[in-house]
């Protein structure tokens, strides 16, 4: 292994960081791609996941962590919340047995900075990380739907119209059926920051067969109410 720091540790980690980066890798192609040995790998990825650098896929693969996703913006990420919110999420899924995810905006992308997904089964995958479009999805609806300026470029863009926003905002929910993917559905709320401000979307997806298509009638309150909790810790915290 090449040393490029002349600090050992570091050049490892970034060995590791490397090879997430172009993708999910199991812990036998981590240590093909790095050279380390199956202990040092193991060891370093699972220190990284601890600062958020390198996540998991639901096959357990390593993959990049949200730092690397959102270190082209210039906004930090709610770390405070982001912990906070796997609890949550996962209480969530148990309840609906669906996936689950919390999301941060960032530009024209939301990032998924947590999730909690179904053991087995049919479901939407979306692993922590994901940088998704702002123009599909429910996620999306609620994150526009609350900005502070309209955004017509990327309504332009997107299968809901400033007409769906307004119920958005009306109902407190938002619901999808095949906007990001064919055959998958979701449902999103607002999570609320100190000021009443939205800062997040926390969203539920998983197949149409089982969310039929009318998701949000089918798990908008569940959502809510999830959502409503992480506000309730945004702001005592």
């Amino acid at each position: 292994m090449k040393q490029l720091s002349g600090v050992g540790v570091l050049d490892k980690a970034a060995l590791v960081l490397a090879a997430v980066e172009q993708g999910p890798v199991s812990l036998a192609e981590l240590v093909a791609h790095t050279g380390l040995n199956r202990a040092t790998a193991h060891r370093l990825a699972s220190a990284l996941e601890v600062h958020r650098l390198v996540g998991r896929d639901p096959a357990g693969r390593f993959v990049a962590g949200p730092r690397l996703a959102a270190a082209g913006f210039a906004s930090p990420l709610p770390w405070e919340l982001v912990d906070r919110a796997d609890e949550i999420l996962t209480e969530l899924r148990h309840a609906t047995g669906e996936s689950t995810q919390l999301y941060v905006r960032r530009g024209a992308l939301r990032l998924c900075v947590a999730a909690s997904e179904r053991a087995s089964g049919l479901r939407d995958t979306v692993p922590v990380g994901a940088a998704l479009p702002m123009t599909a999805g429910s996620g999306a609806q609620v994150l526009l739907a609350f900005a502070d300026e309209p955004e017509p470029d990327l309504l332009e863009a997107a299968p809901f119209d400033a007409a769906v926003l307004a119920q958005v905002r009306e109902r407190g929910w938002a619901q999808s059926v095949g906007e990001r993917e064919t055959g998958l559905g979701s449902v999103s709320a607002p999570v609320r920051g100190e000021d009443g401000a939205v800062i997040a979307a926390v969203s539920l997806s998983g197949p149409l067969e089982r969310l039929t298509r009318t998701p949000g009638h089918r798990h908008g309150p569940a959502v809510v109410a999830a959502a409503q909790r992480l506000s309730a810790t945004a702001v005592s915290g």
